[in-house]
Protein backbone atom coordinates (compact mmCIF):
# COMPACT_ATOMS: atom_id res chain seq x y z
CA UNK A 1 0.00 0.00 0.00
CA UNK A 2 1.56 3.88 -1.07
CA UNK A 3 1.78 6.09 2.12
CA UNK A 4 0.52 9.13 1.63
CA UNK A 5 3.36 11.79 2.49
CA UNK A 6 2.04 15.29 3.70
CA UNK A 7 4.41 17.94 4.78
CA UNK A 8 3.06 20.77 6.87
CA UNK A 9 5.21 24.10 6.38
CA UNK A 10 5.30 27.39 8.01
CA UNK A 11 8.20 30.17 9.31
CA UNK A 12 10.40 28.89 11.70
CA UNK A 13 8.60 25.18 12.51
CA UNK A 14 7.99 26.02 15.75
CA UNK A 15 4.50 27.13 16.06
CA UNK A 16 2.01 26.49 13.08
CA UNK A 17 3.48 23.65 11.22
CA UNK A 18 4.09 21.43 14.49
CA UNK A 19 0.73 22.32 15.58
CA UNK A 20 -0.70 21.04 12.21
CA UNK A 21 1.33 18.16 12.16
CA UNK A 22 0.52 17.27 15.75
CA UNK A 23 -3.45 17.31 14.91
CA UNK A 24 -3.44 15.59 11.91
CA UNK A 25 -0.87 12.62 13.28
CA UNK A 26 -4.03 12.53 16.12
CA UNK A 27 -6.52 12.44 13.75
CA UNK A 28 -5.28 9.90 11.54
CA UNK A 29 -4.21 7.90 14.77
CA UNK A 30 -7.55 7.91 15.88
CA UNK A 31 -9.34 6.92 12.46
CA UNK A 32 -7.17 4.11 12.57
CA UNK A 33 -5.12 4.96 9.70
CA UNK A 34 -1.58 5.83 10.65
CA UNK A 35 -0.44 3.03 8.40
CA UNK A 36 -1.59 4.98 5.60
CA UNK A 37 0.67 8.24 6.25
CA UNK A 38 3.81 9.53 6.40
CA UNK A 39 3.56 12.89 8.24
CA UNK A 40 6.39 16.08 8.99
CA UNK A 41 6.81 19.14 8.95
CA UNK A 42 9.49 21.86 8.24
CA UNK A 43 9.86 25.34 8.15
CA UNK A 44 11.04 28.07 5.09
CA UNK A 45 13.65 29.40 7.23
CA UNK A 46 16.14 27.56 9.61
CA UNK A 47 16.50 30.34 12.72
CA UNK A 48 15.15 27.75 14.97
CA UNK A 49 16.62 23.96 13.82
CA UNK A 50 16.58 21.56 16.70
CA UNK A 51 14.35 23.39 18.86
CA UNK A 52 11.16 21.88 20.22
CA UNK A 53 8.07 23.74 19.23
CA UNK A 54 6.73 26.55 21.07
CA UNK A 55 5.92 26.39 24.11
CA UNK A 56 2.50 27.69 23.71
CA UNK A 57 2.11 25.70 20.68
CA UNK A 58 3.08 22.86 23.24
CA UNK A 59 0.09 23.73 25.50
CA UNK A 60 -2.33 24.64 23.32
CA UNK A 61 -1.84 20.93 21.96
CA UNK A 62 -1.84 19.17 25.23
CA UNK A 63 -4.92 21.40 26.61
CA UNK A 64 -6.53 18.79 23.50
CA UNK A 65 -4.65 15.84 24.29
CA UNK A 66 -2.08 16.10 21.70
CA UNK A 67 1.74 15.79 22.43
CA UNK A 68 3.66 17.57 20.02
CA UNK A 69 7.05 18.23 22.78
CA UNK A 70 9.55 15.54 21.23
CA UNK A 71 9.20 17.39 17.48
CA UNK A 72 12.14 19.45 16.40
CA UNK A 73 12.21 22.12 14.04
CA UNK A 74 13.66 21.50 11.17
CA UNK A 75 14.29 23.56 7.69
CA UNK A 76 13.09 22.03 4.07
CA UNK A 77 15.32 20.40 2.40
CA UNK A 78 15.43 19.89 -1.32
CA UNK A 79 14.37 16.13 -0.62
CA UNK A 80 11.33 16.98 0.94
CA UNK A 81 10.16 18.51 -2.81
CA UNK A 82 9.91 15.14 -4.06
CA UNK A 83 9.67 12.85 -1.12
CA UNK A 84 6.25 14.35 -0.26
CA UNK A 85 2.71 14.17 -2.28
CA UNK A 86 1.19 17.21 -0.57
CA UNK A 87 2.96 20.09 1.08
CA UNK A 88 0.62 22.52 2.60
CA UNK A 89 2.13 25.79 3.23
CA UNK A 90 0.65 27.58 6.09
CA UNK A 91 0.55 31.09 4.81
CA UNK A 92 0.80 33.28 1.08
CA UNK A 93 4.36 34.33 2.56
CA UNK A 94 5.70 30.64 3.10
CA UNK A 95 4.16 29.34 -0.03
CA UNK A 96 6.17 32.10 -1.90
CA UNK A 97 9.18 31.07 -0.21
CA UNK A 98 8.55 27.49 -1.09
CA UNK A 99 7.65 28.13 -5.00
CA UNK A 100 10.64 30.10 -5.31
CA UNK A 101 13.24 27.24 -3.93
CA UNK A 102 10.95 24.30 -5.39
CA UNK A 103 12.03 22.41 -8.50
CA UNK A 104 9.31 23.07 -11.07
CA UNK A 105 7.80 19.18 -11.16
CA UNK A 106 6.86 19.97 -7.64
CA UNK A 107 5.17 22.98 -7.59
CA UNK A 108 1.79 20.94 -8.44
CA UNK A 109 2.28 19.53 -4.50
CA UNK A 110 2.46 22.88 -2.85
CA UNK A 111 -0.80 24.20 -1.89
CA UNK A 112 -2.49 27.00 0.73
CA UNK A 113 -3.27 24.69 3.85
CA UNK A 114 -6.78 26.51 3.53
CA UNK A 115 -7.22 26.62 0.23
CA UNK A 116 -6.35 23.02 -0.09
CA UNK A 117 -8.63 21.64 3.00
CA UNK A 118 -11.49 24.53 3.39
CA UNK A 119 -11.36 26.30 -0.11
CA UNK A 120 -10.59 29.19 1.15
CA UNK A 121 -7.25 31.85 0.78
CA UNK A 122 -7.54 32.56 4.25
CA UNK A 123 -3.88 32.26 6.03
CA UNK A 124 -3.31 30.47 8.96
CA UNK A 125 -2.35 33.77 11.14
CA UNK A 126 1.38 33.46 13.04
CA UNK A 127 0.68 33.74 16.39
CA UNK A 128 4.28 33.73 17.51
CA UNK A 129 3.69 37.46 18.87
CA UNK A 130 0.50 37.05 20.68
CA UNK A 131 -0.71 35.07 23.69
CA UNK A 132 -2.33 32.12 24.68
CA UNK A 133 -5.77 32.62 23.34
CA UNK A 134 -3.63 33.22 19.69
CA UNK A 135 -2.14 29.96 19.53
CA UNK A 136 -5.73 28.83 20.89
CA UNK A 137 -7.48 29.88 17.80
CA UNK A 138 -4.76 28.83 15.97
CA UNK A 139 -5.41 25.54 16.91
CA UNK A 140 -9.00 25.59 16.31
CA UNK A 141 -7.98 26.63 12.65
CA UNK A 142 -5.73 23.73 11.74
CA UNK A 143 -7.92 21.48 13.49
CA UNK A 144 -11.01 22.66 10.95
CA UNK A 145 -8.42 22.30 8.36
CA UNK A 146 -7.07 18.93 9.42
CA UNK A 147 -10.69 16.88 10.03
CA UNK A 148 -11.35 18.73 6.09
CA UNK A 149 -8.33 17.38 5.02
CA UNK A 150 -7.90 13.21 5.94
CA UNK A 151 -11.13 12.48 3.62
CA UNK A 152 -9.41 14.05 0.81
CA UNK A 153 -5.96 12.41 1.89
CA UNK A 154 -6.96 8.94 0.47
Amino acid sequence: MDRHRILFVCAGNICRSPLAEGIFRHLVTEAGRSAEFEIDSAGTGGWHQGQRPDRRSVAAAAGHGIDISSQRARRIEPADFSSFDLILAMDQDNLKNLRKSAPADALGRLHLFNAFTLGSNRDIPDPYYGDREDFEAVYTMLLAGCSALLPKAG
